[in-house]
């Protein structure tokens, strides 16, 4: 059965039916800021199109680069201004809050691209449903189209089969069906840190260690959301990827977190690669990739990662591709992926590739080659203490609520 069968439509009944707007307009000097950023990310899609990096980074030192760096920059400050006004406006509450009735845990992140929240996520869900919780989770639903389910709902539901997951743009809505039709006693908001209508009772955010702070500038100049400030919000500091950073950079990334957070529960992580998937069911023992040549395909905010865990795990990279995040492979695109795995012919054993692009691929062999997805799982290296310490907080307030209810369902029955 489809776990996704129907879900869009009660969403749609609901967003039809709730006299609830989450879409708060202000204006500044007579201009509609919400329109002007909704323009400037639109902006950041177009510039992240192309190869942005050694703009962004400031490797390009070309007069064009230049320009396009001052561009950006420019542009960058009314972003800023613009989330620095709604984040203010929350916190004062002129914008309302919503509480979904079961406690909310938020996974997101300062930048755009791939930290790694897919792994934290499943880690957080395979820790509570061991404690016997009803788990539901909620996302946006970035770059799903008109289908019901994107690429990271579809990896989820491979990884995690008894969990459901809604996705709507509107949070509140997700969480209401959660609780009311699947009877969740605990939400998991996917990159809901920036999502700030529904309440959470802990905030997690990743950063990863690789590149932390988005080249220090928001959108479009960098790849923050929002400026650092914005982590005084936060519960849980996760680094991922630490084991790829030298211990020196790491200390910096703590340092500059303090600065902006103060004594924040800071954790250390990795993606430790676990297997490699085969459709339709098959896992193979993450050994085989020791000495392995191999052509590496990723769809993701941050390629670079991907290809250093394989490298970690052993496997000589002969050629990669790196496609744009959330790519939906195309049949045009896969037949270009098809020819250049048969040109490479004999150099490869196999073609690796993350697992939400396997999940949009749906086949087991490219070009003659047997095509395999790199299952990663989230291992915490340092700060394991802190982190159960924070989650069981939010397992007591569960436990307390069902003791409450079950003490006034007895005193009904008296």
């Amino acid at each position: 059965q489809n776990p996704f069968q129907n879900q869009s439509q009660n969403q749609n009944n609901l967003n039809q039916n709730q006299s609830l707007n989450q879409r708060h307009w202000f204006s500044l000097g007579g201009v509609n800021l919400t329109h002007a950023k909704e323009l400037l990310l639109v902006l950041a899609d177009f510039v992240m199109a192309y190869d942005y990096l050694p703009i962004m980074n400031g490797k390009r030192r070309d007069p064009i680069a230049w320009s396009v760096r001052f561009f950006l920059w420019c542009a960058s400050i009314v972003y800023r201004l613009i989330v620095m006004r709604r984040n203010h406006q929350f916190d004062i509450g002129k914008y309302p809050c919503f509480k979904a009735g079961v406690p909310v845990i938020s996974v997101g992140n300062l930048t755009t691209g791939g930290t790694g929240k897919t792994p934290i996520v499943c880690y957080l869900a395979g820790y509570l449903r061991a404690r016997g919780l009803r788990v539901a989770i909620v996302s946006r639903g970035y770059g799903r189209g008109d289908a019901d389910c994107n690429d990271e709902a579809l990896e989820l539901y491979d990884r995690l089969p008894d969990v459901p997951h809604l996705q709507d743009p509107d949070r509140v809505i997700s969480a209401k069906i959660a609780v009311e039709e699947l009877g969740a006693e605990i939400i998991l908001m996917d990159d809901g840190f920036q999502h700030r209508h529904l309440h959470r009772d802990l905030d997690i955010v990743a950063i990863d260690a690789t590149e932390p702070f988005g080249f220090g500038h928001c959108l479009p100049r960098g790849l923050l959301r929002e400026p650092l400030s914005g982590l005084k919000r936060a519960g849980v500091i996760l680094l991922t990827r630490s084991d790829q950073a030298d211990p020196g950079r790491v200390e910096w990334i703590q340092n500059v977190v303090r600065e902006h957070s103060g004594q924040i529960c800071l954790v250390q992580s990795q993606h430790s690669p676990s297997g490699l998937f085969e459709i339709p069911d098959t896992v193979h023992p993450i050994e085989e990739l020791d000495g392995a040549k191999i052509a590496a395909l990723s769809a993701i905010g941050n390629p670079q990662a991907f290809e250093r865990t394989l490298r970690v795990a052993g496997a000589t990279i002969v050629s990669s591709r790196r496609l744009s995040d959330h790519n939906p492979f195309h049949p045009e695109t896969v037949d270009e992926l098809r020819r250049w795995v048969a040109d490479l012919g004999e150099e490869i054993d196999q073609v690796i590739c993350t697992h939400k692009d396997l999940v949009k691929l749906q086949m087991d062999r490219l070009g003659g080659r047997p095509v395999r997805a790199l299952q990663v799982q989230l291992q915490v290296n340092h700060g394991e203490a802190e982190l159960e310490e924070r989650l069981q907080g939010v397992v007591k307030q569960i436990m307390e609520s069902s003791e409450a209810k079950r003490l006034q369902a007895s005193d009904d029955l008296l």
